[in-house]
This record gives C-alpha cells, structure tokens and sequence, in this order.
C-alpha cells in the first residue's frame, strides 16, 4: 500500500475514508435523455486503454470498441469561469471533467454508483492513494457476506480491487471527508452506467492519467459535483 501522495494530516482517517465506497456488476444503462449537451472533441485517446504496466501490476487492455466513443478519453471544448485544474463531475452526464486552458477541458466517462448520487457540491481533493485497499461498507456486507471479511481488515491493492489503480478522496470547505471519492475500476463495462453501489468509477488507465494531473489540497484541487 502506497501514501506517496498522501498528506499525513488525514493518516488518522485512513479506516474511515477507505470504507466509503463499494463496486457491483449490477448495473443500468444511461437512458438517452440522460446525455448532456453535444460538444466539440478536439483529441481522442483511442490508444491509451493497452496493457499498463504500472507498480509492478499489468493491468489488461480494455477492448476500447467495446466503449461507446463519448466515454473515452478525449479533449473537448467547454467554457466555464472555473480555472484550469479544477474537477466537475456530471452525475447525471456521466462525465467528469478536469478543466484546461483555453476553453478545454479533458473529460473521462465515469460510472456513477448510488454513493455517487447521494452528495452534491464542492469539495476537493484531500489526500490521494495509488492501489488502495478497499473496505466495504458495513451495509454491503450485510447484503454480501462474501464481502464481510474486507470490511475490518480490507481488500489488499490488485487487478480485482473495486477501487482500481488509484483513489482520490474528497473533502468539503469544512475540512471534513464526504465519503465521496473518485476512483478506478476493473469493470470497464460499468463506465456509462448507473451501478447498483459504488462512487464515481473511471477506467483504470483513465484514473492513472486523472490521479496524475490532480495535487491534493484545498487550494488546488477544487471538486464540483453536480446532479
């Protein structure tokens, strides 16, 4: 378990901020309606879902034509008074957003668990963790005793973790987690969709490039997510 880029002030809330997602394979597709505006992709990054080597795991490739187009990678035009690093999350697009310069942004496709719809607001980036282990909540292991195990001790990092490669846990202005977080998945199929549990999921080779753009802190990771 890796805290490379973990900010020591929260290493006492580390149980805590671990146990506030799960994963399922359960899971809806985005009904039509749901799509957000059209807007005008200047990049895709059709080649960036290969075989990863990453920490000493080889994560599998993701069959990439298997994706709908708009949950890939790609740079898009999009116009906000927010600056350039910060996060908006669309739940109800399905879209997550780190805005660039110049009226860009590059958006990831996300899968949005019942976690993911339960807050709304600002938040930012407290603390991060590449492969993290994974505690599930009490009331998943109420549904699932096969999970019960995890919820004390927890799932060590690997390729079937329900957080995937990477974790970034958010923070409201108060200094206070909202056990909301933004992380990876293996369940590649689940971008797009509405699972049955769960926060904000990206594609393994997507959280990697999202977690490499992101610093931690109040002052520099603002987080807006929307319904």
């Amino acid at each position: 378990m890796r805290f490379r880029n973990a900010f020591p002030v929260f290493g006492l809330l580390t149980t805590l901020a671990l146990a506030g997602c799960s994963t399922s394979s359960d899971s809806a597709s985005v009904d039509d309606k749901g799509a957000g505006p059209t807007v005008q992709t200047a990049q895709i990054f059709n080649d960036a879902y290969g075989v990863t080597k990453d920490a000493g795991y080889s994560l599998p490739a993701i069959p990439i034509d298997r994706v709908k187009p708009q949950f890939r990678r790609q740079v898009v035009s999009y116009q906000t008074t927010e600056r350039p690093g910060t996060i908006i999350v669309n739940t109800r697009e399905r879209f997550l957003y780190y805005i660039l310069p110049n009226g860009k942004a590059m958006r990831y496709g996300i899968g949005v668990g019942k976690q993911g719809f339960a807050w709304a607001g600002t938040a930012y980036v407290a603390w991060k963790q590449e492969w993290p282990t994974w505690h599930p909540p009490k009331e998943m292991a109420e549904r699932r005793p096969d999970v019960a195990k995890y919820v004390e001790d927890g799932m060590g990092p690997g390729l079937t973790n329900p957080l995937g490669a990477r974790a970034m846990y958010l923070f409201n202005e108060d200094g206070k987690d909202t056990l909301f977080r933004l992380h990876g998945t293996p369940e590649w199929s689940s971008i797009g969709t509405a699972a049955s549990s769960g926060c904000i999921r990206l594609m393994n080779q997507d959280v990697i490039d999202l977690y490499s753009r992101v610093r931690p802190g109040k002052g520099t990771s603002k987080v807006i997510v929307i319904q």
